[in-house]
């Protein structure tokens, strides 16, 4: 299935729920979490130190340094499957990219507070490809409200649940005018692991 864009004032929002066949997004989770060595790192929020609700690794060419809340990331060398994978989010975004960030939910406790990847070396418009593999869990996104204060009223609220092999584009001005996040769930999940293809600036 080709990506399809969807309605979200001020952003642009493209999905294939089916980018990766469920055969494929399984064993690409088992192989990934067997042979990432995650990270449990410390961030810093409103001020203070807290520990992320998750765990983490960066990927990348040489030189893709990132840097947010505090943390800065070295590339990791890239395992042959994220080669793979890279090539095959090329293909369908018609985007480059020089880096990737896993982020492993290991159960409904772990999460990602609401946020904007808009750090300078990700340019005015990043383009942000985001591959889904286990269990599903509720994507969220939010109006910024400085983004809209023209406007007579904020958009609402979108909520995706994001499924096993699906494939998230957000391009243009989301990040600029949308705030995203993945909330802790009181359902029994699995794991979750999730990639963002990016490309840093040098």
């Amino acid at each position: 299935m080709a990506l399809l864009h969807l309605p979200l004032p001020a952003a642009e929002l493209l999905l294939d729920p089916s980018f990766l066949s469920l055969v494929e997004a399984e064993h690409l989770l088992a192989n990934l979490t067997a042979a990432v060595p995650w990270r449990h790192e410390p961030i810093r929020l409103f001020g203070r130190e807290v520990m992320q609700p998750r765990l983490t690794a960066w990927y990348g060419d040489a030189g893709a340094a990132y840097a947010y809340s505090g943390l800065r990331l070295e590339p990791l060398p890239w395992l042959p499957e994220l080669q793979l994978l890279r090539r095959q989010v090329e293909q369908a975004t018609g985007t480059p990219f020089n880096s990737v960030l896993l982020n492993l939910y290991r159960s409904g406790q772990d999460s990602m507070g609401y946020h904007a990847d808009d750090e300078p070396e990700l340019g005015s418009e990043p383009v942000i490809a985001s591959v889904t593999l286990g269990a599903t869990r509720r994507f969220r996104l939010k109006p910024r409200p400085a983004a809209f204060a023209e406007a007579t009223g904020l958009p609402a609220p979108l909520s995706l649940p994001l499924t096993s092999g699906s494939l998230l584009v957000m391009r243009g001005p989301t990040q600029r005018n949308w705030l995203h996040a993945l909330p802790k769930t009181s359902q029994p999940v699995g794991p979750r692991l999730n990639l963002t293809f990016r490309w840093v600036r040098g």
